[in-house]
């Protein structure tokens, strides 16, 4: 069953936080923001509703930096009881997507809790200062493949948070697999 990512919460100021990538260098979530703003997503490798989109999110986040957007993505799940989404297989599952922007591991979950992510895929659409203005669905088409000419819910809001500052007041809840807690005292 999926896990739905509740609704957007207007103005709320991004988290910070220095990662490490599958580049091998340390990155600052904030520091790939663009002067319209920054995409965080959360995503993860095994999970079928990300292996559904993977391509349409590396496709829309290139086209976003060409709008002013830059773009993130962060694995936060419990590799211990998920072995597909450890580390090495981050490194794999970049390569395999022609990733153009950082993947980075959120071993402690530290960044996860902080934004209040649930689900992966789970998109956090910020301004160019930084807050809150999308928090919504890549698109229409959840486990299944995309058809021709569906209504790209992130680029669209993400094109308008470039240009005003603001996201649509009307959003979709992006919904996909829970992301994978590490038991207490781990």
């Amino acid at each position: 069953m999926g896990a739905v990512a509740p609704v957007c919460d207007f103005g709320r100021q991004a988290v910070d936080a220095t990662l490490p990538g599958v580049d091998g260098k340390q990155h600052r979530v904030l520091g790939s923001g663009l002067n319209g703003g920054l995409v965080v997503a959360f995503i993860c490798n095994h999970c079928p509703y990300v292996k559904a989109v993977i391509g349409r999110i590396v496709h829309d986040a290139a086209e976003l930096r060409h709008q002013g957007v830059g773009f993130v993505a962060i694995n936060a799940n419990d590799a211990a009881s998920h072995p597909d989404d450890s580390f090495d297989n981050m490194k794999l599952f970049a390569k395999k997507h022609s990733f153009g922007f950082p993947y980075l591991l959120d071993e402690d979950q530290a960044v996860a809790r902080a934004y209040g992510a649930v689900c992966t895929p789970d998109f956090f659409g910020l301004n160019g200062d930084m807050r809150l203005q999308y928090r919504g669905r890549l698109d229409a088409s959840r486990k299944e493949a995309g058809i021709p000419g569906l209504r790209r819910d992130l680029f669209e809001a993400m094109v308008a948070v470039a240009r005003s500052g603001e996201g649509p007041r009307e959003q979709i809840a992006s919904i996909g697999c829970s992301i994978k807690w590490k038991s207490p005292g781990r």
